[in-house]
Formats: structure tokens, C-alpha cells, sequence
């Protein structure tokens, strides 16, 4: 049952694919499908193993083409504070930060105008904080639609309630015979064992998490010797003093076989796995659970080996992201070998080596930043974000906790954290007041994510706290750092002058402490700030880093400076230089959800192309940066006091030129169309250069139209890059061109348009 998670800024979702089939009532899906259109508010109730979250799954894959702005699932199993609730769903739904609104707020204002499906999975431990939310995002968003399972309802006005029924005979008997044939070629229910199928699918209740790991032992036993063994179980849980529902008692008795039956050093992993939240992959299971001392329990090099072994007892499930493979565990699996790892004492052990191997990582990522796998870690690092929250809870260590804090800055900021990001080094820095190199680069990060945040006043007072605690450990990095990051509040206030001062004095710093990282930083902002001010030593140092970036496929860095040059070149009346710029700018940020700066690049983007006459184009991207501002919860004027007079001076222009009726059309239609920074670079850089509302012919490059008709057969991204021989994200981003280009909201849009017109269409 293990999932596939298609991750992605260009595709609205993400919605887990199943690696394995369905096998269930097919009417069960039509019924759930058909109660959320007519229902606001779906919940899939039953026990445990009983399938809520598979039948989700299903009806919600079914359900995608209805959604034009994206199916979400958001797994609530490894989430245990209700406070958090808001938090982790906006995380799911991978939006902007909103600087220092409150969550609710937040999630309620960007819903509201989208036409959207949320998957809450797992809620039974949550119910009163999921009907809140429930309640307060259906009342804000008409178009919304929630599907949630539960092993209770959600007691809401309006909820309906789905109670998902165990596997008919049938149904238990074919998902036996499958599960058991991937682990055991060739096995089938005949005449023979039929008999005895029966007899152990009855016994499991029909549950499908308890078949499903039955299924597994089929490797090595006869379904006879699986019954026999169960129905051992079974009596003695009956016989213990335990009052359980027999569901209850079905699903922990098979749990508890399962376990039994492991290996010892099967049972040590999967107890120790159990520290992982969300999922992990096979680095940090090997780092983290594996013993460093020679006379180990598990060795680094059997982790491999025993996760195999338990996931071919459907123990572990795997899963990829991005690309990458990833293992997790079901929340009644974890919850088991949880319970374990407590009682075995080794708790806190693996808890100190998980933070460890985060720390670790978060600091490689920090260090190599500026490199050509930018967008590829910062995906990891939104995987991961559940296991980070575990490394930074209360009670782990506080040094470990402000160094991971900080180092984490980039997934803070450019991953779109920034409020979770401040709120963590905010706790960070109370649990860890000593003077310590920890904090104070802890001290740097707040700083930054509150500049960021246009709060100059809170940067000020951390900074004025790094400044004296550099003084007291007698720390010239920690100088240098302290006035670079002073020039960045003086870049926000205007004052160009003394920005470029400070940043050439923490360059020639940091250079002759040999930091190289830091080093580069302080050079991309001193030749971000030259071209604003019109320095003209701005070109040489922008175009030395742009060739540099361009050699080491670093694309972020680049992407600012070619901004920053682009505003340099408009400012003296090179239009035509602006707009190439600016659309170099834009595809350096194809996988960057970065909402605010996507939107400067269209507003710049935007005013040399109405210099140069192109009016209608203007507007539609003056509505995409417009939906852009809306969901980043900022404005251009955060960027400097003139970019709001430069804004406004070319939506009067293009308003003059086009009309009020034409100009609002174009504007609306574009707004609508491109709410997402992946849409919208895919609109800026489409080939087709007439806005999303024009009525010109759309022409689409030979690719694309290949793309439209295995789309128009109904052929899914991943079949369409097997066919091509491309990647998935490939396939994504030729999609979202092809919808840029032709104005269209929906995918089902796109094969009606084939059907229709496109195929005609040279």
C-alpha cells in the first residue's frame, strides 16, 4: 500500500498515487465521490486498518479534474498539538507566508476565491480542533470541500457521515491473493485453499491493513499455519483482561503477531523508526538507527537489509517524493513500535542521534547553498519539515536547537517558512541565553527572517544583541556579521549610501576570515544594492556573479542580481534590456514557491513591456503579480519607496491605452489564472506572447501538442513522461505552459479544447 507523492510548484496538489491497486468496493468510491460534491463536508468513520484513508485517497484521485486549484492531503497521524493544526495545514497546502497575520486569517483569505479539496487524514486525536477549522474555512471559502477520516465524526452542523464497511468475501479474498503474490510469485486462491482464505479473511474481520500484513507472512507459511497462529492470538488477547472492540482487538492482535514473528533486529528498527515523523529515507534511517559502536545491535550496512525485510511484511511502506525514494510507517504501526521503543529505555538516545543527523543536514544544505541543487534541497528540507519540528521540540538539547534554528534560514526563507521560522528562533533563543557562537548565529537568522517581514524595529534588537555578544566572546565574524545585516535594514529604508558601505566592509570581513559562504552572500547583496542605486560599478560585479552562476548551475543568487540589473537597465530608459532581464530572471525561478520575488519580476517585466508598447501583455501581468501580492501577504512599496510610484504609474499608462473595460478583463482573467508563482512564470514565459484573455490564435510548439493530446486521452503526467521518455517534471511544466498559454483554469479544460479545436489547429 505503499504511496508515490507527486511534489511540485507547477501543479496545483499533492495528492499521494498508490503504488499497488485498489481492491475494494468500487461503489464505494462513486458513493464517496458523489457525497463530497453534493456535501461540503465528507467524513470517513471506522476502525482502524478498516481503509478510510485508501477509500480518501481513491475518491479524491477520482475528484481531481473537479478541483482547479488542487486535492490536498494533510496527514494529521504524527501531529499531537491541537495549536499546530492551522499551521500544518497551511504547510500542506504549500502557501506563502503572511508575514504576521494569524494563521486562521491566513488560510481563510487564501481559500476563499479557490475552488479546492483538503484531505484530512487521521483526526480522531484532534476531532475539536479539525471541526474549528473545519467550520471556519467552509463558512470563508463557498467553493471548499473537506474529506476527512476519523475514527469519530467531527460533530458538525452539515457533516456527512461515511462509514466505511469492512471487505466483502470477495473483496478480502482478491486483496489477499494479491498482496500475498508480490511477496510470494504465484500464489492463488483455488478450490484448494479456498476453504481456508475464507476462513482466515473472516478472522481478520476483513480489515485490510490486517490482511494485508497476514498476506505477508504467506512468504514462508500456508494460509492454514497463518489461521492457526492468529487465531492463537486472538485467545490470548480475549483471555488477558483487555476490554477492546473486536475490531480493536483484531487489528492489535495482528499488529502484535506481526511484531512477534519479526526478527530481533527486525523489531529493534522498527521500534527505533518510530522517532521519524512524516517518513524518512535511507540516509537518515541509517544515521539515526543504526548503533556507532562496534559491538552494534544494527550496523549501518544491515539497516538496508532490514528495511526490506520490513516492508515485504508490510511494516514500512514505501514512497517516493520528488523523485526520491522515502519509507513511512501507518499511525497504528508507529504507535506500536513506539509504545516499544519507550519501554526499551532507548528513547531520548534516538531522539538526541535524530536531531543530530537534521542539524547535520540543514547545516550541509546552508553551507553549499549556493550551488546547483537549490530547488532539489529545499525540497528535501519541505519533506523533512515534520522531522524538523521533532528536532526543535522543547527538552532536546538548546544548543543543538539554535545552531539547527539558524541553520535552517533558507528553508525559512525562500522555502516559505517565515512565520514558523521567526516563532521557532524566538523559542530557540529563550531556551539557550548563554553566550554561545550557537546563539548569536541564531541572532543573525531572526534578524534576517524580521527584515524580511518589513519588521526593521525587532531586526534592530537583535542585531543590537548579536553586537554585544560579539564583544563578549571577542568574535570578529560575529562583527562582521552584525554590520552586514545592519546594511540590510538601511537597503529597506532607502539609505543606498550607507548599505553599500556596510556590505563592502562584511565582504572584505568575511573574505579574510576565509568564509567563503558568507563571502558570496555579502557580494550578491552588494551588487543587488549597486544597480538600485545606479551605482555603475553594478555591471561589473553583477555580470562577474551571473557568469560565476551560471557555471556552477546556481540559480537563485542569479536570479536576484538579474532582477536587480533588470531595474538598473528601465531606470535609464532601456526598456528592451529590462524586459530580457527580467525574463532571465523568471526562468531561473521555475521551482522556486518564492511568491514575492516571482511577483517583482512580473512587475518589472510588466513596466518595460507597456514602454515598448505591449499593453495588453502589461496587463496580464500586472493581474498576475496582483495574485501574487494577495497570497505573499506583502507589497511591492516593502521593496523600496519607489517601486509603488513605478507600479502605479504603469497601470495608469496601460489603462489609458486599453480602456477600463479591456484593461480589467485582461487584468482579472490573468489573476485568476496565474495564483501560483509556477503558473505564473509559466504565463510570463510562454512563447505565445498574447495575454491569457486574448482571442489570437494560440499556437503551441510540437512538444506541447504532443503533450495536449495524450492529456485530451486522458493520460496522466507520469504515463505522458513514459511516453515521451522525459521526466515528470518536464511533462508538469509543459502543461502549465500549454494552460498558460491557452487561458485555462482545468486540465479536463485542456482535452476539451483538443477535442474541440487544438487538433485542428496547425
Amino acid at each position: 500500500m505503499g504511496i508515490t507523492v507527486m511534489t511540485g510548484t507547477r501543479r496545483p496538489g499533492n495528492l499521494p498515487a498508490a503504488f499497488t491497486s485498489y481492491v475494494g468496493g468500487r461503489q464505494q468510491v462513486d458513493k464517496v465521490s458523489d457525497l463530497v460534491e453534493a456535501s461540503r463536508l465528507v467524513t470517513l468513520t471506522g476502525a482502524g486498518g478498516i481503509g478510510k484513508t485508501r477509500l480518501a485517497l481513491e475518491a479524491a484521485a477520482r475528484m481531481e479534474p473537479r478541483f482547479a486549484d488542487g486535492v490536498w492531503f494533510v496527514d494529521l497521524a504524527p501531529l499531537r498539538e491541537p495549536a499546530a493544526l492551522e499551521e500544518v495545514v497551511a504547510t500542506a497546502l504549500r502557501m506563502p507566508e503572511q508575514g504576521m497575520r494569524p494563521v486562521m486569517e491566513w488560510l481563510a483569505r487564501y481559500l476563499a476565491e479557490r475552488r479546492t479539496l483538503i484531505v484530512l487524514d487521521n483526526c480522531e486525536h484532534l476531532a475539536d480542533a479539525c471541526a474549528r477549522l473545519a467550520q471556519a474555512l467552509l463558512r470563508a471559502a463557498p467553493e471548499l470541500r473537506i474529506l476527512a477520516t476519523s475514527r469519530h465524526t467531527l460533530g458538525l452542523t452539515g457533516e456527512h457521515v461515511f462509514t466505511v464497511p469492512s471487505l466483502t468475501p470477495g473483496s478480502a479474498a482478491r486483496l489477499l491473493e494479491e498482496r500475498a503474490g508480490a511477496v510470494r510469485p504465484g500464489f492463488r486462491v483455488t478450490s484448494e485453499n479456498q476453504a481456508e482464505v475464507t476462513r482466515l479473511c473472516a478472522d481478520l474481520d476483513g480489515l485490510p491493513l490486517a490482511i494485508e500484513l497476514a498476506a505477508s507472512r504467506l512468504r514462508t507459511l500456508t494460509v492454514k499455519q497463518v489461521t492457526d497462529r492468529l487465531e492463537d492470538r486472538f485467545a490470548l488477547l480475549s483471555g488477558s483482561g483487555r476490554i477492546r472492540p473486536p475490531h480493536q482487538n483484531t487489528l492489535h492482535g495482528t499488529i502484535m503477531w506481526s511484531y512477534e514473528l519479526c526478527a530481533p533486529a527486525e523489531r529493534l528498527l522498527w521500534n527505533r523508526l518510530t522517532v521519524f515523523a512524516g517518513g524518512f529515507d535511507l540516509e537518515a534511517a541509517e544515521d539515526v538507527c543504526a548503533d556507532p559502536s562496534p559491538h552494534s545491535d544494527i550496523a549501518r550496512p544491515e539497516v538496508l537489509d532490514l528495511l526490506d525485510r520490513l516492508v515485504a511484511q508490510s511494516v514500512v511502506l514505501t514512497c517516493e517524493v520528488d523523485g526520491l525514494p522515502r519509507y513511512r510507517l501507518l499511525a497504528s504501526i508507529r504507535q506500536y513500535g513506539r509504545e516499544r521503543l519507550t519501554e526499551s529505555g532507548e528513547e531520548r538516545e534516538l531522539l538526541r542521534r535524530h536531531q543530530a543527523f537534521f542539524l547535520a543536514l540543514a547545516r550541509r544544505v546552508d553551507r553549499h547553498w549556493y550551488g546547483a541543487d537549490q530547488a532539489e534541497n529545499l525540497a528535501r528540507l519541505r519533506a523533512e519539515h515534520p522531522n524538523l519540528l521533532v528536532a526543535l521540540t522543547p527538552g532536546t538539547d538548546p544548543r543543538a536547537r539554535c545552531a539547527l534554528a539558524a541553520a535552517l534560514s533558507w528553508h525559512w526563507f525562500v522555502g516559505g517558512f517565515l512565520n514558523e521560522g521567526r516563532a521557532q528562533l524566538d523559542r530557540a533563543l529563550a531556551a539557550a541565553p548563554e553566550p554561545t557562537p550557537e546563539r548569536a548565529r541564531a541572532l543573525f537568522s531572526a534578524a534576517w527572517l524580521a527584515q524580511t517581514q518589513g519588521d526593521l524595529a525587532a531586526a534592530d534588537r537583535f542585531l543590537n544583541d548579536a553586537e554585544e555578544l560579539g564583544e563578549r566572546l571577542d568574535d570578529p565574524w560575529v562583527r562582521a556579521q552584525v554590520g552586514g545585516f545592519r546594511g540590510v535594514s538601511a537597503n529597506y529604508r532607502g539609505q543606498l549610501g550607507e548599505s553599500i558601505s556596510r556590505y563592502e566592509e562584511a565582504l572584505h570581513a568575511t573574505t579574510v576570515l576565509g568564509d567563503e559562504r558568507e563571502a558570496a552572500s555579502w557580494l550578491l547583496a552588494l551588487a543587488c544594492v549597486q544597480a538600485y542605486a545606479g551605482d555603475p560599478r553594478a555591471a561589473e560585479t553583477g555580470g562577474q556573479l551571473v557568469s560565476a552562476a551560471e557555471e556552477s548551475g546556481e540559480r537563485w543568487g542569479r536570479a536576484q542580481v538579474l532582477l536587480a540589473l533588470g531595474h538598473a537597465a528601465w531606470s535609464r530608459g532601456e526598456a528592451g534590456t529590462a524586459e530580457a532581464l527580467a525574463r532571465s530572471a523568471l526562468e531561473c525561478m521555475r521551482d522556486f514557491n518564492d511568491h514575492a520575488m516571482v511577483a517583482r519580476m512580473l512587475e518589472l517585466l510588466a513596466w518595460a513591456t507597456a514602454d515598448r508598447g505591449g499593453h495588453e501583455r502589461a496587463a496580464g501581468l500586472l493581474g498576475a503579480a496582483a495574485a501574487l501580492w494577495q497570497d505573499a501577504g506583502s507589497s511591492l512599496s516593502a521593496f523600496g519607496p519607489r517601486m509603488a510610484d513605478d507600479h502605479t504609474r504603469c497601470a495608469e499608462n496601460t489603462l489609458a491605452a486599453l480602456g477600463r473595460t479591456s484593461y480589467t478583463k485582461l487584468f482579472e482573467e490573468n489573476r485568476r489564472l496565474c495564483g501560483s508563482p509556477g503558473r505564473a512564470v509559466a504565463y510570463a514565459l510562454s512563447t505565445d506572447r498574447e495575454p491569457a484573455g486574448s482571442s489570437a490564435p494560440k499556437r503551441l510548439t510540437s512538444r506541447e501538442r504532443e503533450v495536449a493530446a495524450l492529456v485530451a486521452a486522458g493520460m496522466t503526467n507520469r504515463q505522458i513522461a513514459g511516453e515521451l521518455v522525459v521526466s515528470s517534471r518536464t511533462v508538469e511544466g509543459h502543461v502549465e505552459n500549454i494552460r498558460a498559454k491557452l487561458g485555462l483554469a482545468r486540465r479536463t479544460q485542456l482535452a476539451t479544447w483538443w477535442a474541440t479545436d487544438g487538433a485542428h489547429i496547425p
